[in-house]
């Protein structure tokens, strides 16, 4: 069924259970997602979005009792990744008199994907489309997070539809954010963000200061993705620009594999040492921990301190993924150190740090190497490195 968002505004989007892994296996999505799409009508029709190319029948199933495909005069692709574009295939197969509208760099990314011959037509920021008594107006966001990203507000209805933006993998039962689980909602939110957001938190700053200069009043938050911000929308917002600052938490993550119990053994006391002098920390087996999990603990912390044996003179293959994540995601404002055993060679901290070195993570302590067992001396080291760490952490 389709549900009123504002006067004249349906979802007839997709509620994904199932799915727990996005972009292949580049993010877990523990409670789901949805692929939300959005049906205006007025003088004129428009659908801003629609749906992964696997839910396509169900998608034009909802879409085509709420509307005749045929009246539907515009299509807004607000991004072209399949998860939001895949259905415009389908549904341009029946909307046979509809415009494709697309951002600029839309109007290479839409074809590049489809190949087809639609009516397209690219419009910018500033550029707006009646409908009748409301208005589509445009705002391009390039990087947030594809560079033919834009935003779709809906003037008379005062509705920001701004794809990616705002949103959450998060299947639930309502669409409204004022209906779900609070803890669980930002728990998403905050997962989106660090997972897919952190390297533009420039942009997003920039952006949202954009979208605010232009006075546009916003009663509802529409995204792409989990539940649609009704109750104080602007509170999404505030949390951005909160997460954009990249103002971590007086805190630490410590990141291992182990194959002998080793690494285990100097992690733990590491954590140690954090906790005797005051910072609290969480503890990640990267051998069995959710990587994205992992990514958004690192995003709320001051500093990850990351440790493996030696392996063929360098790391286990658990620690690589997110080392690279790391440097990918470019985080600010924090601060790092390395450990690790080994049997014969030794080079694992080394590696660590200068993986840490092209995040731009500065170190905070010298590292610490055992070899085979960490012997008392060893774990006392890595007890005194956390308290090294926690000094610099509550330094600021």
């Amino acid at each position: 069924m389709t549900i009123e968002i504002a006067k004249g505004v349906e979802w007839i989007g997709v509620v994904d259970w199932g799915i727990r892994h996005f972009h292949g296996f580049e993010l877990s999505t523990h409670r789901g997602t949805t692929y939300n799409s959005y049906l205006i009508r007025d003088k004129k029709i428009a659908v801003v979005d629609t749906a992964w190319a696997p839910f396509r029948d169900e998608y034009i199933e909802r879409l085509a009792a709420a509307v005749d495909p045929l009246k539907i005069d515009y299509v807004v692709t607000n991004h072209s990744e399949p998860d939001h574009s895949g259905a415009l295939p389908a549904l341009m197969r029946l909307a046979k008199n509809a415009t494709v509208v697309v951002s600029t760099r839309g109007a290479e990314s839409v074809p590049g994907h489809y190949h087809e011959k639609w009516n397209f037509k690219a419009v910018k920021t500033g550029d707006r489309i009646s409908l009748g008594e409301t208005e589509m107006v445009f705002v391009e966001a390039p990087m947030l997070h594809w560079p033919d990203s834009m935003f779709t507000y809906l003037a008379g209805r005062n509705l920001l539809m701004p794809n990616n933006a705002f949103g959450q993998h998060y299947a639930t039962a309502f669409r409204f954010n004022d209906l779900v689980n609070q803890e669980e909602l930002f728990e998403e939110a905050i997962k989106y963000y660090a997972n897919i957001l952190t390297p533009f938190s420039d942009l997003v700053l920039k952006k949202i200061e954009d979208v605010l200069a232009l006075k546009l009043p916003v009663d509802v938050i529409a995204p792409s993705h989990g539940v649609i911000w009704r109750k104080d929308p602007l509170q999404i917002v505030h949390k951005y620009q909160e997460w954009a600052a990249q103002k971590p938490d007086s805190s630490a993550v410590i990141l291992y594999d182990t194959m002998w119990e080793a690494t285990r053994k100097m992690a733990e006391a590491v954590g140690a040492g954090l906790a005797a002098a005051g910072v609290p920390f969480k503890l990640f087996h990267m051998a069995t921990a959710d990587r994205n999990d992992v990514i958004t603990e690192v995003f709320k912390a001051k500093a990850v301190i990351i440790g493996s044996p030696t392996l063929n003179r360098g790391l286990l293959p658990t620690i690589m993924p997110i080392l690279e994540d790391l440097k990918g995601l470019r985080f600010k404002n924090k601060i790092g150190a390395a450990f690790g055993s080994y049997g014969w060679s030794g080079e694992s901290p080394k590696v660590i740090e200068e993986h840490l070195a092209a995040c731009k993570i500065p170190l905070a302590a010298e590292s610490v190497k055992a070899k085979w067992q960490p012997t008392p001396d060893d774990l006392a080291a890595c007890e005194k490195m956390g308290r090294q760490v926690a000094k610099k952490v509550l330094a600021g």
